[in-house]
């Protein structure tokens, strides 16, 4: 019943996000694609409070196999979708990289990834049932799913996405043996009938099936994953599911910034090398998800800002490009501050978090650093009458 309920609220949402946010074809602007990246980031969090309920009173039976109650869950919950949300960043450069080769008009981009990001949540489910069946069954699979994790961050750190040859997928490969291929797109189809009577797929269609196959590489890193943080298949689905329901936003909000990430795939490399010896070391030792959130949101934070400051030493941020650093800085500390919010209801360092995240986004705007001085300026007031109360 739990798994149904969520699917009608996913469903849901994809109705929504298909008839209200994205009813006309059009490129999105950087500050709707904002927005809409802020709204399922708001989404994610706010499911968090639901995790507890269902955890914290059993409700539907939620926890009740590994035991697990409210505040253990939304750690898990929120630790497992930020790592889903950052592994994803890898998948976006891949998806730019995959657009550009087919040559795919910009407003055509939102209908593949909204199909795209249908498809990879079929397939995501399905994984992610098996996997749970996996580690119940044998449990050496998660030093499997290290050791996988190991690699994959290797492999990260010494290959380049540059080399994509989408003629030599499979999947693409295989499309062109049984449908001819039309040579232009044809608006927004992805099938076309030809004046034979012939039915052929156009290069729209051609995307999509290579941004679906690209999407299972991934999902062999992510999903492993998040099974390092929990071995709950219902945690490990809705982290995976709200991490990819903004997937396309996040592209639109960030598609003039990727070249500007220098380090963030060595911090994506870093997550997926802690996860990976995480699990390695779980029959030894276990480390805390309070833990690993801190690791992670640590790493990902330094990778950003190290490479933000390269790009400013290089040359001065003025115009498009200073407006695309206020949009990652705003999503990033909104993002962190949304986040020690909800750890405030959670055993975890929530007041350090939120101060984390208004510290990231006064490197920016004036506002931040007002309510960063009036914080420090309140703490400072507290420290001061206790120092002078008579004792």
């Amino acid at each position: 019943m739990l798994w149904v309920l969520f699917a009608l609220l996913v469903l849901g949402i994809l109705a929504f996000d298909l008839g209200v946010l994205a009813r006309k074809v059009h490129l999105p602007s950087p500050r709707e694609a904002l927005l809409r990246t802020l709204f399922f980031v708001v989404l994610a969090l706010a499911f968090a409070p639901v995790v507890w309920w269902l955890y914290e009173h059993h409700d539907f039976g939620a926890g009740t196999a590994q035991g697990l109650r409210g505040h253990e869950a939304v750690v898990a919950y929120l630790t497992a979708w930020l790592l889903e949300q950052s592994l994803s960043l890898d998948n976006i450069f891949v998806m730019a990289l995959i657009f550009s080769y087919f040559r795919v008009p910009k407003e055509l981009r939102q209908r593949v990834l909204f199909w795209g990001i249908l498809g990879a949540l079929v397939l995501r489910l399905v994984m992610i049932v098996a996997g749970a069946a996996a580690v119940r069954r044998f449990h050496w699979v998660i030093y499997v799913f290290g050791a996988l994790l190991i690699a994959s961050a290797v492999k990260m750190l010494f290959t380049s996405e540059e080399g994509l040859e989408p003629d030599k997928n499979w999947f693409v490969r295989t499309a062109r043996k049984f449908f001819p291929i039309t040579s232009e797109y044809q608006g927004e189809h992805f099938f076309f009938k030809l004046a034979d009577g012939r039915w052929a797929v156009t290069p729209l269609f051609l995307t999509l099936v290579m941004i679906e196959s690209t999407d299972v590489m991934f999902a062999v890193d992510s999903i492993p994953a998040a099974f390092a943080v929990t071995s709950d298949p219902f945690l490990v689905f809705t982290s995976n599911v709200f991490a990819i329901l903004g997937l396309r936003s996040l592209y639109f909000a960030l598609e003039g910034l990727m070249g500007r990430f220098k380090y963030l795939k060595v911090s994506l490399m870093l997550v997926l090398m802690y996860v990976g010896v995480k699990m390695l070391v779980s029959g030894y030792y276990d480390i805390s998800n309070t833990i690993s959130l801190i690791v992670i949101v640590t790493t990902l934070c330094v990778g950003v800002f190290a490479s933000m400051a390269r790009s400013d030493g290089e040359t001065p941020a003025t115009g498009p490009r200073r407006q695309m650093r206020r949009i990652v800085i705003l999503v990033v500390g909104g993002t962190v501050i949304l986040m020690g919010v909800v750890m405030l209801a959670a055993p975890g360092p929530g007041l350090l978090t939120i101060f984390a995240g208004l510290t990231i986004l006064a490197a920016e705007f004036a506002w931040a650093r007002r309510w960063l001085k009036k914080t420090k300026d309140t703490f400072g007031d507290l420290k001061a009458k206790v120092t002078r109360r008579p004792k």
